[in-house]
């Protein structure tokens, strides 16, 4: 599968959650370093579904940049 994650950069390290998981989230001190935390936190979170017996969500969110006059 594969699901839309958005990262954003706070005063001192880096988030990210991803929209189609809610609650799925992690922290990094670079962009590199969250990049592997939410991956790694994608597969504990589908992984918690699936030993609940909980529906693991289909990847719907869709992600689009728009250029825009500044």
């Amino acid at each position: 599968m594969r699901y839309a994650i958005v990262i954003e950069r706070a005063e001192g390290n880096y988030s990210a959650y991803v929209p189609d998981l809610p609650g799925c989230v992690a922290t990094g001190d670079t962009f590199q370093e969250v990049e592997g935390e939410i991956r790694d936190a994608i597969a504990f979170h589908i992984d918690g579904l699936r030993a609940d017996g909980a529906p693991i969500p289909q990847p719907s969110s869709v992600v689009e940049y728009m250029e825009v006059a500044a």
